[in-house]
């Protein structure tokens, strides 16, 4: 229920046990650095050597030149991207319309694309996409699904190259049918054009949502985060919930980077909360231009896809 999709599930939802709380026992989560329940409130610093300080990445002031592509595609992607577009592109995408391909023809087809919402990175998708998994890979090669999950978080950006415009694919995410949080890139001016900053049901701080019904249970604004979720879920594939969670609302950073939407959270996105914070770091800082030779790491890569998520997904 699109109108109102958290009022049944606010009211019953008991928190299932989760990866998370299995992994507690055995030490995994303190190997994460997620023992201090602190670090939820606050970006969490690199664990790695950058190629720029911490404090120009995401920087989205005095733009000019080609970064002026980031500005704009912001811009048009808040006046566009109303409850109702967002909520027609989930049923659009749905039952799979684009077709069967296998994760690595897909990362082939995203090779070319560059995002024109990241003032951080000009190079290309496949690029970054393997500059995250390799860092979280040396970091925790315990978990390699972790890495796994570092290589694919924006294989759904391969929308724009099947016809998407980006500014309905790429760029952070904000919750529609609610006013859009403070933090938002570019603020509140961004939202001027768009119809549902005038419309009574949509720009108050809960909208149609109900008290704590959960980030499941919202329509964030339709992009590759969302769609890469629900080619997962439609195709079973074996990735912990932390990881999915990861993909799903890795670009909500008015949640994870910014303590936004805490009305609209429940239980179990306050226990995924760190887990999307600590991949958030990896994915920020990992943009450099340090190059991995592809060449000589797409084997273990190639082992990991056979293992979690083998053969053709119905995309």
């Amino acid at each position: 229920n699109l109108r109102n999709p958290g009022v049944t599930l606010c009211s019953t939802m008991k928190l299932l046990p989760t990866h998370l709380e299995k992994l507690e026992g055995n030490g995994a989560l303190s190997s994460l650095g997620l023992d201090d329940p602190s670090e939820i409130y606050r970006p969490k610093p690199p664990e790695f050597e950058l190629d720029k300080d911490v404090e120009n990445f995401r920087n989205y002031e005095n733009l000019d030149g080609e970064m002026l592509r980031v500005r704009d595609t912001y811009y048009e992607m808040h006046t566009k991207q109303t409850h109702e577009f967002a909520s027609s592109q989930r049923a659009k995408y749905k039952e799979g319309i684009i077709g069967r391909y296998s994760v690595l023809e897909m990362m082939d087809l995203v090779a070319g694309l560059v995002d024109e919402s990241d003032p951080d990175t000009s190079l290309t998708n496949d690029i970054h996409m393997y500059q995250t998994a390799e860092r979280i890979r040396a970091a925790y090669p315990e978990h390699p699904w972790f890495a796994l999950v570092g290589l694919i978080h924006d294989l759904g950006k391969v929308l724009a190259m099947k016809g998407e415009p980006q500014w309905a694919v790429v760029g952070d995410i904000f919750v529609t049918g609610c006013k859009p949080s403070p933090s938002v890139v570019f603020g509140e001016p961004s939202f001027a054009k768009n119809p549902d900053s005038t419309d009574p049901r949509y720009n108050t701080e809960y909208g149609i949502y109900q008290p704590h019904c959960g980030l499941e249970n919202v329509v964030t604004s339709w992009g590759h985060d969302e769609y890469m979720f629900q080619v997962l879920k439609r195709n079973n594939v074996q990735i912990p919930e932390e990881g999915l969670y990861m993909i799903r609302f890795h670009s909500l950073y008015p949640w994870h980077h910014h303590s936004d939407y805490k009305h609209l959270c429940n239980e179990k996105d306050n226990a995924m909360l760190p887990w999307v914070q600590k991949f958030s770091s990896f994915d920020l800082y990992s943009k450099g231009e340090k190059i991995p030779v592809i060449e000589e790491i797409r084997p273990f890569y190639e082992d990991l896809i056979a293992q979690y998520c083998p053969g053709k997904l119905l995309w």
